[in-house]
């Protein structure tokens, strides 16, 4: 009895031990951030909700255009003539007055701008004129496209969020990139931010933050480029001598709008 005693504490205590392993590692199909045996190649640095990469079935790197002016996205763009409460004004108060986070010159993340440096992108035009807020109306950003096998499911992966100073705003010299965000940095931000909202101006009691108005997507983008191999722009692909060149640049954006859609229904006929 004495030997069977000591056999059954034996084999507790190795339960316990294992269990307690186990539990220290976690699920790492459920979570893939816990620590286990497998170690998982992901994007923590730009996206917000960063996946496995061994689960990426499909992946294609898109580039949208929020116009903020378009009905849809007035949520974002604010109320009132200042648009002061918009996304625009929140972002940059966020990099000046909050020094929430960095802000860069380029798409690769290498050259950070200074707090001056921003600053006079952001209100100054080519010609020295200085601007409004209301005056900025785009906001650009790069997204991966993505079918994830693990969880059988299409996803957009924000990689980054680009302010463009518009021709017009530019005194007609051509756009001006003001400066790159990354998006990880944009989302964790704005998480719980008690005045930047989505603006529900229907229901007040209804707005949201801009973590939570991007993850539902309730803006409206058009697709600027995707990934190929001339690395150009679908404005640019089309045929200059098209007479409605800008027209027929807007169906070539829904027409690859629709592919993405294509793909993603394929995928369960079978």
């Amino acid at each position: 009895m004495k030997l069977k005693a000591k056999l059954i504490g034996m084999f507790t205590l190795i339960g316990v031990f294992f269990g307690l392993e186990a539990f220290a590692q976690g699920a790492t199909s459920v979570s893939p951030s816990n620590n286990g045996d497998r170690k998982f190649q992901m994007d923590t640095v730009y996206s917000a909700r960063p996946m496995r990469e061994d689960d990426k079935m499909y992946q294609i790197a898109v580039w949208r255009r929020i116009d903020l002016r378009e009905k849809y996205n007035i949520p974002l763009y604010g109320s009132g003539d200042t648009k002061n409460n918009g996304i625009i004004n929140n972002i940059y108060k966020a990099i000046v007055e909050d020094n929430a986070f960095e802000v860069f010159a380029d798409d690769e993340f290498k050259n950070p701008l200074s707090i001056a440096e921003f600053q006079e992108n952001f209100w100054i035009s080519a010609i020295g004129d200085s601007i409004f807020v209301k005056q900025l109306y785009y906001l650009d950003f790069k997204e991966d496209f993505i079918f994830d096998k693990h969880h059988s499911q299409a996803k957009f992966d924000i990689k980054y969020i680009e302010l463009v100073m518009p021709s017009p705003t530019n005194a007609n010299a051509g756009q001006k990139t003001i400066g790159f965000i990354r998006y990880k940095d944009f989302y964790n931000h704005f998480k719980d931010h008690p005045d930047a909202k989505w603006l529900n101006f229907q229901n007040t009691s209804k707005n949201l933050t801009y973590d939570q108005a991007f993850d539902l997507r309730l803006f409206r983008a058009i697709v600027r480029r995707y990934t190929n191999s001339d690395e150009a722009l679908i404005a640019d692909k089309v045929n200059p001598d098209n007479p409605n060149a800008e027209l027929q640049a807007f169906l070539d954006a829904l027409e690859f709008e629709y592919k993405l859609l294509e793909y993603e229904n394929g995928l369960w006929e079978w």
